[in-house]
């Protein structure tokens, strides 16, 4: 059993962006949380992250197939990319949408996710434990509809 976690743009940038919101962890550090998670669980878990909307569509396409579930931190395209949207919708993978801080409680334009609709849940306000929990909760769906 596979799962896939995708990050967003500028989740690169984690340990240095905005440590008062998304902490001090880097982005290998949370990966490697998330692989012992995955593996705790019975799962295997490859990771991607781009800055480029295109590059999470073909990855997402590319999934068709090989994983069971997605675990995705659209970041800031969570709010508009409506083609990252339609590619989670075309693969029919299970997919969590996952937030290290609570996007409900930000700036206003970050409220609403165009995503959210085309996954089976979302996890947010957590910061690294976001993942975790995206990770478990994601299993969980899995388990139940087998």
């Amino acid at each position: 059993m596979k799962l896939l976690l995708i990050n967003g743009p500028n989740m690169n940038m984690l340990g240095i962006r905005q440590p008062e919101i998304y902490g001090s962890d880097t982005l290998e550090t949370i990966e490697r949380l998330c692989r012992e998670k995955a593996v705790s669980l019975g799962y295997t878990l490859d990771t991607f992250q781009s800055n480029h909307e295109g590059a999470i569509i073909d990855k997402i396409h590319s999934a068709f197939g090989v994983y069971d579930g997605i675990v995705i931190n659209p970041a800031a395209y969570t709010h508009y990319s409506y083609a990252i949207a339609d590619a989670i919708s075309s693969v029919g993978i299970p997919t969590i949408e996952i937030h290290m801080s609570d996007i409900k409680n930000r700036e206003s334009f970050r409220a609403n996710s165009v995503t959210l609709p085309y996954c089976i849940g979302q996890v947010k306000g957590m910061g690294k434990e976001s993942y975790t929990a995206g990770i478990e909760q994601l299993v969980e769906h899995l388990k139940s509809n087998i």
